[in-house]
Order: C-alpha cells, then structure tokens, then sequence
C-alpha cells in the first residue's frame, strides 16, 4: 500500500500489499512508481536489521489484531478504524515535516482508485474473511499476493516477461496453497467463504499495483504524502459504507478498540514509514523479504495467543507457498559471452 515498493509483493500488508502488503504487495506490493531519493539515505538510530523484525512482527501481529477486532466492531468498522489511525499516523509525519498533499484532481482521481484496491477492498475483505477462518490461514493468504501479481503482470505489464523458472514458482505457490487447505481430504474443515475471501483481499494488491505503476509513476510528491493521501481517501470511502451498512458500535470493550488503533497507527501508519526507510537505505529487494516472515509470525501469533489449531499441512504448505513466491521473483541473469 505504499509508494516505495516493488509491484511483486504486498500489502502488504499487507501488505501488503501490502501489503502489504503485497503486500504489500511490494515489487507489496510493486520500480518504485514514485521517486523519493536520488541516493540512499542513512538510516535512522536502530540497525536496518532490527528495523527490519520490527516491521515483521508489526505486519505479522496485524492478521491476530484484525481478529481481535471483529470480536467487538463489524468488518467495515475494523477496516475503518484501520485506515482513519493510519492516516492520522502520516498526516502528522506530514505536518512535522511541513510536507503538502498531493495537488491536483487527476492525481486525487488516481489515489481514488488505489485507496479502492490497495485499502478499502483488501482491509475489509480480510476482516470478513477472519470471522469464519484463523488468523493464521489470514496471514497465509496474504503471501499468495506475490503469486497473483505475478499472473497478472504477464498480462499488463510488457516490460515482465515470463521464464520457465517464475512460471515454477507459480506453479509451486498455488501447490502450496492446496496443501494449506487440505486439498485431499476435500477441503474439509475449510471455511470455503472465509478463505475466498482472503485470498481475494490478497488478490486487490497486484491490481492496485498494476493500476499504480500505470497512472502515477512519476507523480510529484514523496511516498509519505501520496500514501497520507490515499489513506484519507480510504477514510471517506469506508466512513460512507459503514454508515449505509452497519450500525454505530454501542460500546467500545477495551482490547477490541486498542487493537483497531495499533492496526491503523502502528501495521499501517508506523510500518508504512519505517518501509519507507528501508527501501531507501538497503534497496527494495531487501525490503521486500519482510514478505516472507508476515506468515511464519502471523501463524505462530495465531496459534500461542489466540489458541488456534496448527495442522501439519499449513506450515508445509505456507512454505512451498514462500518458495513458489520467491522463484516468481527472480530475474534471470545477463549470459556470459560465447
């Protein structure tokens, strides 16, 4: 969901897309569509390593935060609270730095559209996905968004062409998926919406990515503003649906409302940035293999927290799913002269 990663991942936290992502998906999401930095800049007072688990356990935490959340508010209303403290969390990096909102309608007109795909489809598709499936199956999901992005560059995106060897890595994902839902016995014990679900959220990311690196590549403005901006936009698209389809919350338990407001201000406003300075001090390929802890920590967090079940076929699974995404990410290299 930010600005500063590569198209192949997420969300995410999702991720990203974020991912985030994917996330996010970061190829996230996911070259960076805009440019921040002619150089790398040094990085902050913690080691980029420890930044690093941070931003791991913070993005792997936010599947087990989601759950909690949907104990006490509706799926809208969690995805609400997310995005509303997320963007509250850059608006005041923004006003410390005396750094504007993007200017300009069609710039708004395209934030529009990725606040869609990159925040209120994706957060709230989760949230409905995690009242019927464990945090843990959530979180696993999340890595198929490197699988899907994949798939669909080869579509929309010339410049990504398809090898023998990211065509494995598909291949091997979507196994690794089958493993994680028992597809030989069935599926059973699987909640087949609640799984839709997820893997659609997962889905959003490389869409939204796609849609990105084609309408604002090369927008003016840092990552940080675009992202504040987008997040705002969230704000208002899932302040109108959880007017017209939920009711107002009639009390707000304590753990429910901490756990809405560290999923906004710290796995999407503080992760956001702290992504932001990774990707400007050890590259986007590093950056992007936060990827690939979001589910080992979103399992184990799911499972010595919330008491969830952990059958042998979902940490199998979840790692041919990784494997599989790892090989859609790499690039084959220059040949050697005859």
């Amino acid at each position: 969901m930010s600005y500063e990663v590569d198209t192949s991942t997420v969300g995410g936290m999702s991720a990203p897309t974020t991912p985030g992502p994917t996330l996010p998906a970061a190829s996230p999401s996911q070259a960076s569509p805009t440019s921040t930095t002619a150089g790398r800049r040094r990085g902050g007072l913690l080691d980029w390593r420890v930044r690093f688990a941070i931003l791991s356990v913070v993005w792997g935490f936010s599947f087990l935060l989601i759950k909690v959340g949907t104990e006490a508010y509706a799926p809208f209303q969690v995805a609400l609270g997310r995005v509303l403290f997320g963007a509250l969390a850059l608006l005041t990096v923004l006003l410390v730095r005396r750094e504007p909102l993007p200017r300009g309608l069609r710039t708004w007109g395209h934030l529009t559209v990725a606040a869609l795909l990159l925040n209120t489809a994706p957060f709230s598709l989760f949230a409905f996905a995690e009242l019927s499936i464990p945090s843990s199956l959530a979180g696993i999901c999340n890595a198929t968004s490197p699988l899907w992005g994949m798939a669909l560059s080869l579509v929309a995106l010339s410049e990504d062409r398809p090898t023998r060897r990211r065509f494995a890595g598909l291949g091997l994902g979507f196994l690794g998926v089958l493993t994680v839902l028992g597809a030989w016995q069935g599926f059973s014990g699987v909640d087949a919406k609640g799984t839709a679900f997820a893997l659609l959220a997962s889905l959003c990311y490389p869409i939204g990515w796609i849609y990105v690196r084609r309408t604002l590549a090369g927008t003016p403005g840092s990552p940080v503003a675009l992202t504040g901006g987008q997040l705002m936009i969230s704000t208002l698209q899932l302040a109108l649906v959880s007017a017209v389809f939920t009711s107002a919350p009639g009390s707000f338990p304590l753990w429910p409302t901490l756990s809405v407001i560290a999923l906004g201000a710290l796995g999407t406003g503080m992760a956001l940035q702290m992504q932001y300075g990774l990707v400007t001090e050890v590259g986007p390929t590093t950056a992007q293999m936060v990827t690939y802890f979001i589910p080992v920590i979103a399992t184990t967090a799911g499972v010595l927290v919330l008491g969830e079940q952990l059958h042998w076929n979902t940490p199998v699974g979840a790692a041919i799913v990784l494997a599989g995404a790892a090989l859609t990410q790499t690039r084959p290299g220059a040949r050697r002269p005859a």
